[in-house]
């Protein structure tokens, strides 16, 4: 399963991205600034199950995406936009795991530890905060302030929240529905 996660997580992070962007058109911030960004919520649940290969496969996704996209046709800023985008759930991952005693398959995870899940604070805190450092850095348009952070925050939090939610009661259902039919 991992040695797909590649390529599941490169595709299904694209496929969300330009779904999200149509979805919410009217949300658009700023640069890279989405008020409900549900991709932020893929990328940590594909990180979550595949780890590193997900990781790359983001990373690769966005830097794709950041490339040919209307962010910029500098090599540099999109792929350290790419490494962002792949990497810091990743390392939220890694703090998840190592303190909240979270199965790798989410098999333990219920609604309550999700709630409460530091995960998505960190993850959110570490993407906003590393993509407008970033942005500023490579000076892209009004990048880089506090409204921006702020905004990316509470957008990725939104897709957070809404999108693992969405995937974890459709998994509870599917496993109700396998019970039941056996």
């Amino acid at each position: 399963m991992r040695a797909h996660g590649f390529g599941i997580s490169a595709l299904a992070y694209a496929a969300l991205f330009y779904f999200n962007s149509w979805l919410t058109s009217s949300f658009v911030f700023g640069a890279g600034v989405n008020g409900v960004y549900l991709p932020a919520g893929l990328r940590l649940f594909l990180i979550l199950i595949f780890g590193l290969p997900g990781a790359i496969g983001i990373a690769l996704a966005s830097f794709l995406i950041s490339y040919c996209g209307a962010l910029s046709d500098d090599l540099t800023i999109c792929i350290g936009t790419g490494l962002i985008s792949g990497f810091a759930p990743y390392l939220a991952r890694i703090f998840v795991l190592s303190n909240l005693e979270l199965d790798s398959d989410l098999s333990n995870l219920n609604l309550s530890k999700l709630l409460i899940l530091i995960c998505i604070l960190v993850f959110a805190a570490l993407s906003a905060g590393l993509h407008q450092f970033w942005y500023a850095t490579v000076n892209i348009d009004d990048s880089g302030t506090m409204n921006h952070f702020i905004a990316m925050f509470i957008g990725d939090i939104l897709g957070l929240v809404l999108l693992i939610s969405l995937i974890k009661y459709s998994l509870d259902l599917l496993r109700r529905f396998r019970k039941t039919a056996h």
